[in-house]
């Protein structure tokens, strides 16, 4: 398996970290509040605002690296040097960029997300 294919998979996994958390902080540790409907607008923490708003940018970024990446294969160039770093670039900005987001360290999250954007010009790169 290319080191890029393996990288969207960490991608994945961590993408449902994201989401998963974001979740458990909506729900403020109640269980019961995890598996209902949640029908109710409950007033959220700024860090649940914050998880919640870190997975919809994943869930967005992903779209774009996925395609990226599959378009990269299908060109021929994936597993090359430039795709392997640029989907190194993604994945390890967006694993630090969600502890910064909940932390609410914003130049420096708005730094790591051009990070992980230059990783997929990296790979747009590679494909054209």
């Amino acid at each position: 398996m290319h080191p890029d294919i393996r990288l969207l998979t960490y991608a994945v996994i961590l993408t449902w970290i994201q989401i998963m958390a974001g979740s458990a902080l909506r729900a403020g540790g109640n269980l019961g509040r995890a598996v209902d409907n949640r029908d109710d607008d409950v007033p959220l923490s700024p860090m649940a605002h914050r998880a919640a708003r870190s997975a919809r940018n994943m869930l967005e970024n992903m779209v774009l690296f996925t395609a990226l990446l599959l378009a990269a294969q299908a060109a021929g160039v994936g597993g090359t040097s430039r795709v392997v770093l640029g989907a190194r670039l993604f994945f390890f900005a967006r694993l630090v960029y969600f502890p910064v987001y909940l932390a609410g360290i914003t130049y420096v999250r708005t730094a790591i997300w051009a990070v992980g954007v230059v990783g997929m010009a990296l790979i747009a790169s590679a494909i054209l």
